[in-house]
């Protein structure tokens, strides 16, 4: 199967626990990003700038923006930040990404600083990299920051994200020739369920199409949201799917944020390589996903008959309301993945 992986670890919004194992504390209370990286054990230490922040103080390191701040404000500490985003890349490439998703958005609040950010970790990363960059913001002028400095070197760029609410962005498309992502979000908001997302999807693909793009070039996000909030959120995203496949066959592309689905529920991995296997069944033919934790292989030859993963699909199906079922086998040990 030819399955497109938009590898979505190169993002200024990832965290790791300041008390988990991708985190240490010298003697002296100095924090510090800990990895392996080719038997050697490594580290990013944390600037003293983040200990005042909010994710800081809940418990959290936002581990790509430390090693990104640390390269464009700290002279000492640019070698540590650079070795962290070539291992994080690297680890994206090694396990199957077709794209590196690149989002800077929470780098700064400030926008010449987040064009700045931007212009430099694409420029930083293709001259090491061997797959083609994703550029990932919810603002138009980052974007052109980023395909702006964008060489082409490794093939042509995605644009993360086209939609109703920044119908500007397909320009920017056809100024630099890239594949599109296309959200179903509509002007002011989110959909509800498939019929919404398909009217905002129609929209916004026929302005793409009267623009010039060719329907290969579009990747659709129908926009996954977790099963925790509603147990009728994932039905939605298989009834838009099979939906898309209908209104425009093979050619285009469909893609999202698969680990969405499994926000605040224990076993992620179980949830979401089966929630992808569901996907995968009805049409979908890309993902925005970390590679190194979610595998296709694993998901297209999940056991369905396994208690597990039956618990899984019974949640993913609308038949565990509330995820009682799931949780109280959780609870008693019974999920294996």
């Amino acid at each position: 199967m030819n399955f497109i992986i938009i590898g979505e670890n190169i993002h200024t919004t990832r965290v790791v626990k300041r008390k988990g194992i991708k985190s240490h504390v010298f003697d002296d209370g100095t924090e510090a990003i800990k990895y392996k990286n080719k038997n050697e054990i490594k580290y990013v230490i944390v600037p003293e700038y983040f200990y005042k922040t909010q994710p800081f103080e809940q418990g959290n390191l936002k581990h790509f923006l430390i090693a990104l701040w640390k390269c464009l404000n700290e002279p000492s500490g640019f070698d540590q930040g650079a070795d962290y985003i070539l291992y994080e890349v690297n680890r994206q490439i090694n396990h199957g990404a077709n794209y590196l998703d690149i989002n800077v958005d929470e780098f700064s609040y400030k926008l010449d600083e987040q064009k700045k950010a931007m212009a430099w970790i694409v420029k930083f990363i293709e001259r090491h990299s061997t797959k083609p960059l994703c550029i990932d913001s919810s603002n138009p002028e980052i974007i052109d920051a980023g395909l702006r400095n964008y060489s082409g070197k490794c093939g042509d760029a995605m644009l993360n994200s086209i939609a109703l609410e920044r119908p500007e962005t397909i320009d920017l498309a056809k100024k630099y020739s890239t594949k599109v992502i296309v959200s179903a979000a509509s002007e002011s908001g989110m959909p509800e369920d498939e019929s919404q997302r398909m009217e905002n999807i129609v929209k916004i693909v026929d302005m793409c199409i009267k623009k010039g793009l060719n329907l290969e070039e579009i990747f659709i996000d129908p926009l996954i949201f977790p099963v925790s909030v509603n147990s009728i959120y994932p039905s939605h995203i298989l009834k838009t799917i099979k939906l898309i496949r209908i209104e425009y066959g093979k050619k285009i592309h469909i893609t999202g944020g698969i680990s969405n689905v499994s926000f605040g529920i224990p076993k992620r991995k179980l949830i979401n390589h089966v929630f992808l296997s569901l996907c995968i069944d009805v049409g979908l033919d890309s993902g925005i996903i970390d590679p190194i934790s979610t595998s296709i292989e694993s998901a297209i030859k999940i056991n369905r008959k396994d208690q597990s993963v039956i618990l899984a699909l019974d949640l993913l199906t609308g038949n565990d309301e509330f995820a009682m079922n799931y949780i109280r086998n959780f609870r008693s040990g019974k999920l294996e993945f």
